[in-house]
């Protein structure tokens, strides 16, 4: 296990600085270097009570002062008549407010938080951060913390290329314990999500005046790798659509209405890559998109987030070196259910063109700090990216993405809930900052419309071309 530290972030501009040959042995040696098989007393720290780590590696106790509590195998409970598709009740309305974070004192709490943050002290006028009590409430199904302990014994990093991969796991983490970058983000790749999912993922990029557009975005996830029936016996990682199923149809505006993208993604892109198809009702025609991948615009994004910054990080890994840093202290969004509510408009979460701070919830968290550095020989638009990964989930909490300059460009919230009656965490809105243009993106704009229903369910051909057409039609 790595030690906790909380040391500040050097300058990407800095980092490059440093002779190439020093920055090659280092990537070398924290990032490619294969880790050694889980030791027996190493496994026996994993369990649900009593034991050093939770099922999937957290550090179980709190911190030294209490401000993060010890985690416990507690569920969050389903409140009586909840149906599927409702909106989730915040368990914790009752938490008050500890202390707010402002441009006049960020500097006292500048050692728990990221670059990005600091930034946005400086940059944004009226940035602030309420921070809230800590709530461990990332408590998963127990199928979930079953799998990660089994795959503790048998799960192996596969490296073909630069892509990384794993095998000789299923369903959920296959690294409680890791050991190194390659074993980081795969453990980002395969943290669970609800099996099944119907939602709306509707998107809006400000201008630089603070007008928007909402993009909406029905969309429905089948999440192969988490199905229960999966064993290591007749589960191949490597093969194609064995990642998840991706189905998004833009029902509004109406110049973009009708729009349809479909992807299929293996869990580990060793042997294959992401297959998508885009249908666009004016050529009514279903074309197979290999660019979307890596740093092409996400859609409905108005090109200030790339593809792969969904969800924090996805797609394949092969462009940057990995790299884990060890567990840090950060105030990160959590439990964020005032952005999850009903009672809220998107004109109560977009006020001026930014995330209204009053309805954010910032807690102090572990969290992974994971760090992606571009190939030489290969291209993107980021540089450099920081990854600050929840230690209770795996979640992408933060994101800061540098540009080929080595500046701060886009850095990334990803605000969670516990969906209690999947027992699975997820994000309810993601924002990203555009510090060069001065604008933003939101994804998960779905308090005007249903909420996500995990009970909804699909034959195996809704995730095929030839369902596009017909979904597709104005």
């Amino acid at each position: 296990m790595s030690d906790i530290h909380c040391q500040g972030t050097e300058s990407a501009r800095h980092r490059t600085a440093r002779p190439m040959h020093w920055v090659l042995a280092l990537l070398l040696a924290a990032a490619g270097a294969a880790a050694a098989p889980l030791s027996s007393e190493e496994i026996a720290k994993l369990g649900y009570t009593g034991t050093e780590l939770t099922p999937l590696g957290a550090i179980r106790a709190g911190n030294a002062d209490g401000s993060i509590p010890e985690w416990k195998y507690e569920p969050l409970p389903v409140p009586a008549g909840f149906e599927p598709g409702d909106r989730h009740p915040d368990p914790f309305a009752d938490d008050q407010i500890l202390f707010t974070i402002t441009a006049d004192n960020y500097q006292q709490y500048a050692d728990k938080l990221t670059p990005g943050q600091l930034k946005l002290f400086e940059e944004i006028p009226g940035y602030k951060m309420n921070i809230y009590p800590t709530r461990r409430s990332a408590v998963y199904e127990k199928r979930f913390y079953d799998a990660a302990m089994a795959n503790a014994k048998t799960a192996e990093i596969t490296v073909s290329g630069d892509q990384i991969g794993f095998k000789n796991a299923v369903i959920a983490w296959p690294f409680p314990i890791p050991k190194n970058g390659h074993e980081g983000i795969i453990n980002a790749m395969t943290r669970p999500l609800p099996t099944w999912i119907n939602f709306w993922d509707n998107t809006a990029a400000t201008t630089s005046g603070g007008d928007y557009e909402i993009n909406k975005l029905s969309v429905q996830i089948h999440w192969i790798y988490g199905d229960p029936e999966n064993t290591i016996e007749n589960f191949d990682p490597s093969v194609q659509g064995t990642g998840y199923g991706y189905f998004q149809t833009i029902t509004a505006p109406m110049k973009q209405a009708g729009q349809v993208l479909l992807a299929f993604d293996p869990i580990a892109y060793t042997s294959n890559l992401r297959q998508a198809w885009q249908y666009n009702p004016g050529q009514r025609r279903v074309k197979r998109a290999p660019q979307i991948n890596y740093s092409y615009p996400f859609p409905g994004s108005s090109g200030l987030m790339t593809v792969d910054s969904g969800y924090g990080y996805n797609g394949p890994n092969d462009r940057f070196e990995w790299k884990l840093e060890g567990l840090h202290e950060k105030y990160v969004p959590y439990n964020s259910y005032k952005l999850h509510s009903g009672d809220v408009e998107v004109a109560d979460i977009i006020q001026d063109g930014r995330l209204n701070q009053d309805l954010a919830r910032y807690e102090l968290h572990r969290v992974w700090k994971l760090t992606g550095t571009l190939r030489e020989g290969t291209r993107h638009i980021y540089s450099y990216r920081e990854l600050f990964l929840d230690e209770d989930s795996w979640w992408v909490l933060l994101a800061d993405n540098y540009d080929n300059r080595g500046e701060l460009w886009r850095p990334i919230e990803l605000h969670l809930v516990n969906l209690y009656d999947a027992q699975t965490m997820f994000y309810t809105l993601l924002d990203s900052y555009d510090l060069q243009a001065g604008r933003m993106m939101f994804m998960g704009l779905d308090n005007e419309d249903p909420g996500p229903d995990m009970s909804w369910r699909a034959e195996d051909s809704y995730f095929s071309p030839g369902n596009i057409r017909a979904r597709g039609i104005r």
